[in-house]
């Protein structure tokens, strides 16, 4: 890889006697992308502000972790935001080229992170933003985690100043929901953003994986 790609790092909390939910560690991960997105540190002068810039202005990769205990405690004394969700933990950490991925977070394991549902989902509150999942994937967890992270940032890029603080006020309030197959294909013709995976690991390069439904996007295309 090249030293001028960046890859922005989510570690989530795995203990061993608490386990969250599938959809509450995605829900997670999604807002800890925003916020980050939304931070003082991330724009104009701040501290992360050249790093964000550099990150977005190349492919923008998201590489999901896991950790518990030390592993955990090391993560979380790094530079970053901590956001959670129901019982999920996440931390989202500024991006970095790839080959000086901080050595803590580095040696941290990428596979295997597969999460439960307890119980079917509600369905999404009106007026909430939605990450659709594509129903036609297979995807683990931390690789689900870092797709609804794309759709998050994507619809970030696409909204004004005005709809993006609404959002920062609302606690970047969203669900995640896996769409029905029927809602996948409408949602594909709806001009909303779409992720297209780069195919580094699970999938096929060029899936699409999730779609954002942001309010203030609709009706757009």
């Amino acid at each position: 890889m090249s030293s001028d790609e960046f890859v922005l790092t989510l570690v989530l909390q795995v203990e061993k006697t608490v386990l969250p939910g599938q959809t509450d560690a995605l829900e997670t991960a999604a807002r800890a992308v925003l916020a980050i997105l939304g931070d003082e540190r991330s724009v104009g002068e701040g501290e992360w502000a050249v790093a964000m810039r550099d990150w977005q202005n190349a492919k923008i990769r998201k590489v999901v972790r896991r950790a518990r205990g030390a592993e955990w405690r090391r993560a979380a004394a790094l530079p970053g935001i901590t956001v959670t969700g129901a019982a999920a933990v996440v931390r989202v950490f500024p991006p970095v080229p790839v080959d000086e991925v901080p050595k803590d977070l580095a040696k941290l394991q990428v596979a295997g992170t597969d999460l439960e549902e307890a119980e079917e989902p509600p369905a999404p509150t009106a007026g909430v933003p939605v990450l659709w999942v594509n129903p036609g994937l297979t995807m683990s967890t931390g690789k689900t985690m870092a797709q609804v992270g794309h759709g998050a940032h994507l619809a970030w890029f696409d909204l004004s100043d005005v709809a993006r603080k609404a959002w920062c006020e609302a606690g970047f309030a969203l669900a995640v929901r896996t769409a029905t197959p029927a809602r996948w294909k409408e949602l594909l013709a709806s001009g909303l953003p779409v992720v297209q995976d780069a195919g580094f690991t699970e999938i096929d390069p060029g899936s699409h994986t999730v779609i954002a439904e942001h309010p203030a996007l609709r009706g757009r295309g």
